[in-house]
């Protein structure tokens, strides 16, 4: 039987994974969970599927979301579009730094993430297929791990990088750029999107000198009031403004 052929991406998780893992963190975070090491098979399979080189365009999300890649280990991998349409599904372990609150189910999790239902139903539809997408786009997570600040046995919130103390920020921000380079070296896009602010900024400190196109999409949060205006025309708006022409 011939030996299975993993994607550079799989080797350089694993390596962040190793490396995220001597961090620590403080108040308001309580619990970290890294879906690159739960959710790992998921992942492996996303990036064996659609990871090969090179790519037109790199989207950059900022971490995961609890509904999303918290339970898929797929960037913005909300359950049904992430196993219906992209086709990708795998076992997904139960981390032990999991709050009742926001329990790792996998693929039998029943809530939607309307970010990547908005992120990856804009695909669905602008594209029809996921070849046609992934022949010229990747979606990727600058950070892998998940900040929850625990406000009780029932009630947790969501920390983002951003807000995590400087010196948190810097030691994460350290591993995650590297992981990034990499990721670009093997995928070698013109163009780099970061989803947001927070990817955009991180995206102009890794590639400062790059000769690769940096712009931005606005995010597909239900938090952002823009978002929740009609998200794909503006994204749209975005892509072309960064010379991305769509079908």
């Amino acid at each position: 039987m011939a030996a299975r052929r993993e994607s550079p991406l799989v080797a350089h998780a694993d390596a962040l994974s190793d490396r995220l893992r001597g961090l620590t963190f403080g108040a308001p975070v309580t619990h970290v969970l890294n879906p690159l090491e739960y959710a790992r098979e998921p992942y492996r399979r996303y990036c064996a599927k659609y990871g090969a080189g090179p790519k037109e365009v790199l989207l950059l999300g900022m971490n995961p979301g609890p509904w999303g890649m918290g339970q898929t280990g797929i960037p913005f991998g909300e359950v049904g579009l992430a196993r219906d349409w992209l086709g990708v599904e795998g076992p997904v372990e139960a981390p032990a730094t999991a709050h009742p609150a926001r329990p790792i189910q996998g693929f039998a999790c029943t809530r939607s993430e309307v970010s990547g239902a908005r992120l990856w139903g804009w695909a669905r539809e602008r594209f029809g297929t996921p070849d046609r997408f992934f022949a010229r786009f990747f979606v990727f997570n600058y950070c892998p791990l998940l900040f929850l600040a625990a406000k009780g046995p029932r009630s947790v919130a969501n920390v983002t990088p951003d807000k995590l103390r400087r010196a948190e920020r810097e030691q994460l921000e350290a591993a995650c750029d590297e992981h990034l380079r990499r990721a670009i070296d093997h995928l070698r896009p013109a163009v780099c999107l970061g989803v947001g602010q927070f990817a955009e900024q991180r995206l102009r400190t890794v590639l400062d000198g790059s000769p690769i196109r940096i712009g931005r999409v606005l995010h597909p949060s239900p938090a952002s009031p823009a978002a929740n205006r009609g998200w794909a025309s503006q994204a749209e708006a975005d892509f072309a403004a960064a010379g991305v022409a769509l079908p």
